[in-house]
């Protein structure tokens, strides 16, 4: 496969690229050099190429001018030029596009027999160049946003109009990429359904890696910092972030001036890009650069911050070193789309503390340990600051940490990953599931510890479908999102379903070319006598937690919480008059619903659409928000490792194997000759 990235704006060279030499050179430049080179090393691609635009700028490098450079084996990067030849911040771009676009088009009309397969654009001024190459040559897009626009605006603000040209532009990209990848769930579950609905069937949440290769050293870092601090022994409070207002890099130094258990404690050090001066950058450089130093002065913090003017990426390895020696890493920006300096920062060590706005919200819950903040709140700052600081066993959890995040973020992983949803769209619709009424039969499975909990069970179910696949219909039903699904299942390498019912039985999505359909049928259904905001009012104000937003969805209102909560919740429902279903499941969750929706009424739904009666029909689940479908068909599985909650289903047949195999052990016993499958969790 030949896969092309195209990403316009910054300066994007080979490694090591001087990240904060200009305001757009930044993450999103490390995550297209390290997608492409993971890419380039798996055997099935031939050649990738990185689009970027051609300038002439010798202060920033004489590279940036040349029309091709090689950057790894089998990948390059391509220069395009347009109508301006210097330098153009990324809002200057735009009148860019057109001269852009004809070059892309005329580089492509020039490769012939090797243009790419693949079009992966990076910000939706790339999007408008791949899908006008998709228009002329056919070759399918997919399209990663990293920063989406309305996310910039405040609550009631009102979009400028260059700021409403650039959403204009990310909704075309998001409706009409053939796939969307994302990193966060924020973005998959929020962002992106609020521009476009529709999209959400078509992302796919995928963590990247880092690319920190150099080895951290702690002494050589406390070197560098010796011209700054008067105690370089103290441990430190670690900011890395281009200097733009959006990084609310001021509040940080706020925060650590009214605190003076912070500087008794750990020293303060911002590496806000690179500069050769005050006053020689871009006017928001400067404008926040000078800000920085006035927060410093105003509080009287000399000696007791670093604010270091050049840095290398071995500097850079060098402080997460320094900051994994009992201080802390922080990312306190207003909104953050990801965040890979917490990634950099987690892999050497490093506790996090961070926004609790975009990305961090997934990235530390799942390394189990950090402090989210308030972004507009100093005194929340200054307060997470000082908890993960003097947090109890913070070194043992901070270990642990690292471990996930050199587990789950990995660049060899994602390439691997969107190597199939690229595969996916090249090839078309072709090849997926036959026609409604050839399937015979329908199987209900959950996806969490059913089909997945063990590797060679999963390995077996995979083979089995293989094998039985044409006269069976694949369907997972369950209780994650539809991007979370097609997550799970991909990384236990469980095949891609041909519909997948979510969110508790709340939404039906069928597969269709290279992504999901929502059922708008199955929608109107279950939307009657609904009122998810009367379910919210109900219980606001009670002692119920409500899970994040992105597990809030249209259909279905989601808490922490027992089956022991669940009478007083009934109740308050009942008394307010307010219609809906409430299913407990896993000891800690509570999912509120339409009172027509469920696990058992969408497979029954999706029955009855492929004309199949409940005897075809055979479930298989562990869990409690699977009791729905579980106890409505004949044809029951609970593999052996199914929780305590499901104790009192009678007429299920009990596997004495767990997980995948004993789904696979329970049709089987159902004697369905051709079984067909839907996973519900």
């Amino acid at each position: 496969m030949r896969i092309m990235h195209i990403s316009l704006g910054g300066c994007l060279s080979a490694p090591p690229v001087k990240y904060g030499m200009t305001e757009d050179t930044g993450g999103h430049i490390a995550y297209v050099l390290g997608a492409a080179m993971a890419q380039a090393k798996l055997p099935e691609v031939e050649e990738v190429t990185i689009v970027t635009r051609l300038f002439d700028a010798p202060e920033l490098g004489a590279v940036f001018a040349q029309a091709e450079e090689r950057i790894a084996p089998k990948c390059r990067v391509v220069r395009l030029a347009s109508d301006r030849a210097e330098y153009l911040e990324k809002g200057d771009l735009v009148g860019e596009l057109p001269s852009l676009q004809n070059a892309l088009l005329e580089t492509l009309e020039a490769m012939c027999a090797a243009r790419p397969d693949v079009i992966h654009a990076h910000f939706s001024d790339a999007a408008e160049l791949a899908l006008a190459a998709r228009e002329r040559f056919g070759v399918p897009v997919l399209y990663t946003a990293h920063s989406l626009g309305a996310e910039k605006l405040g609550p009631g603000e009102d979009p400028s109009a260059e700021l409403e040209a650039r959403i204009a532009r990310e909704t075309r990209a998001l409706a009409e990429a053939d796939a969307i990848i994302a990193s966060s769930r924020d973005e998959v579950e929020r962002q992106i359904p609020k521009l476009v609905p529709t999209a959400e069937g078509r992302a796919h949440r995928i963590g990247p890696g880092v690319c920190v290769e150099e080895k951290g050293d702690a002494a050589r870092a406390r070197q560098m910092l010796g011209g700054f601090l008067r105690d370089v022994s103290k441990p430190i409070i670690l900011a890395i972030a281009r200097p733009i207002r959006k990084k609310n890099l001021r509040r940080l130094v706020d925060a650590y001036a009214t605190d003076h258990s912070l500087q008794e404690r750990a020293n303060l050090v911002i590496v806000a890009g690179l500069r050769d001066g005050l006053g020689q950058g871009c006017s928001e450089r400067d404008a926040v650069i000078a800000d920085l130093f006035d927060g410093v002065d105003r509080h009287d913090l000399w000696g007791k911050v670093a604010l270091p003017r050049q840095h290398s990426a071995q500097d850079i390895s060098d402080l997460y070193a320094l900051a994994a020696e009992g201080g802390v890493f922080c990312n306190p920006a207003f909104h953050e789309p990801f965040g890979l300096t917490l990634i950099e920062a987690a892999q050497a060590g490093v506790p996090l503390v961070a926004t609790k706005s975009g990305g961090p919200s997934d990235i530390l819950p799942e390394l189990g340990f950090g402090a989210l903040i308030d972004p507009y709140d100093t005194a929340s700052l200054a307060r997470g600051l000082r908890d993960v600081l003097m947090a109890p066993e913070r070194e043992l959890a901070a270990r642990r940490a690292q471990r996930i995040a050199r587990q789950t973020y990995d660049w060899t992983a994602w390439a691997r990953r969107t190597q199939a949803v690229m595969e996916g769209v090249v090839r078309g619709p072709q090849g997926q599931s036959v026609a409604v009424h050839q399937h015979e039969h329908l199987l209900a499975c959950d996806i969490d510890n059913t089909l997945t909990g063990c590797r060679n069970g999963a390995r077996a179910f995979a083979q089995w479908l293989g094998r039985e696949g044409e006269r069976c219909a694949f369907t997972v039903a369950t209780g994650r999102s539809i991007a979370e699904a097609q997550r799970v299942l991909a990384e236990w390498d469980l095949p891609t379903p041909d519909t997948i019912i979510s969110s508790t039985g709340t939404e039906i999505w069928r597969r269709s070319g290279s992504g999901f359909t929502l059922c708008k049928e199955y929608a109107a259904l279950i939307a009657q006598e609904w009122d998810a905001a009367a379910v919210r009012a109900v219980l606001e104000g009670t002692t119920v937690r409500f899970q994040p937003v992105y597990d809030q969805r249209r259909w279905k209102v989601s808490l922490f919480g027992t089956i022991s909560d669940v009478p007083a919740i009934k109740a308050r429902l009942h008394q307010a008059g307010v219609l809906a279903r409430i299913i407990p499941s896993h000891e800690k969750f509570i999912d509120i619903i339409p009172v027509q929706a469920g696990k058992a009424a969408a497979i029954r739904f999706e029955a009855a659409r492929r004309g199949m009666s409940d005897d075809r029909v055979i479930v298989a689940g562990d869990s409690g928000n699977d009791l729905d479908m579980l106890s409505r068909f004949e044809n029951a599985v609970l593999p052996a490792n199914a929780l305590t909650e499901l104790d009192g289903l009678a007429s299920v047949y009990r596997s004495s194997l767990k997980h995948a195999a004993g789904v696979l052990d329970g049709v089987q016993y159902y004697r369905a000759p051709q079984p067909m499958l839907m996973a519900g969790e």
